[in-house]
């Protein structure tokens, strides 16, 4: 195992940097392509990378996100398939990994084994995207029990109280929606989000990540002071699909700013 989020998040603020966390789609454009881009993607400067587990039936996925999770579950993607790639690449990648997985695929799977089974192919934490509270509560403690850092995401539209309750059943990071809707590259950041991240900072120390419709460096540079990291979802898509892995590692430098 390498650094831990606490470490890394640890290490960001110390810098005031803002961390560049890339989400690839696991299986895409096939499982030897999925080591080559965790490898490429900590050269790049990544702080972190997001694994999305493919479904089919996407819950804010964009179009470009949902052809590569098709593409994937085409090819006849296992679960365990993508568990066993990860532990083969785990040797030559030190940065936090997370798996973003809908519940469904954790319950069909069995939760207890799912979290076992992520931890010891390397898996730092878990996003599952579909689950709130109060049902999250119990499922973020095994998932803990298990080693695993648990990250739910808060949207620009939910209340105050249901922010404290989401803080509340995240170790790892809060993932941030910067919008409504769902993913895709943008040309510009909301105007609201620094208010957003202002008043969420208001009642949490936990980090926060932001994520959607962030794509180029000036919009990693806009979160400073702001937020802890910035998730990049269908811009690094498309430059899988478009370039490989290093096309990815170098637009992984232009994000870091390195």
């Amino acid at each position: 195992m390498g650094k831990s989020l606490k470490d890394v998040f640890t290490d960001l603020r110390a810098r005031k940097r803002v961390g560049v966390f890339p989400f690839i789609p696991a299986g895409y454009p096939d499982l030897n392509a999925t080591g080559e881009l965790l490898a490429a993607l900590e050269r790049g400067g990544a702080s972190g990378i997001e694994v999305g587990i493919p479904f089919s039936d996407p819950i804010a996925d964009g179009p470009v996100v949902q052809e590569a999770f098709t593409a994937a579950l085409a090819k006849g993607l296992k679960l365990k398939e993508v568990l066993k790639t990860v532990r083969e690449a785990r040797s030559s990648v030190s940065i936090p990994l997370v798996s973003m997985v809908s519940y469904s695929i954790v319950f069909r799977y069995g939760a207890e084994k799912y979290f076992a089974d992520a931890r010891e192919a390397g898996f730092d934490g878990l996003i599952l995207p579909d689950l709130p509270p109060p049902e999250a509560e119990s499922i973020c403690e095994k998932a803990r029990k298990a080693g695993l850092d648990t990250i739910l995401l808060v949207a620009p539209t939910t209340s105050h109280e249901r922010r404290k309750e989401i803080a509340g059943l995240c170790s790892g990071f809060i993932y941030y929606l910067s919008v409504t809707g769902i993913t895709g590259e943008r040309q510009k950041m909301p105007e609201d989000l620094a208010e957003q991240l202002r008043q969420l900072k208001q009642i949490t120390q936990t980090p926060i990540c932001v994520g959607f419709g962030i794509s180029r460096r000036e919009h990693v540079a806009q979160l400073e002071g702001l937020a802890d990291g910035a998730i990049v979802g269908s811009a690094v898509v498309r430059r899988i699909k478009e370039q490989g892995a290093f096309g990815v590692e170098s637009y992984a430098r232009e994000l870091v700013g390195s």
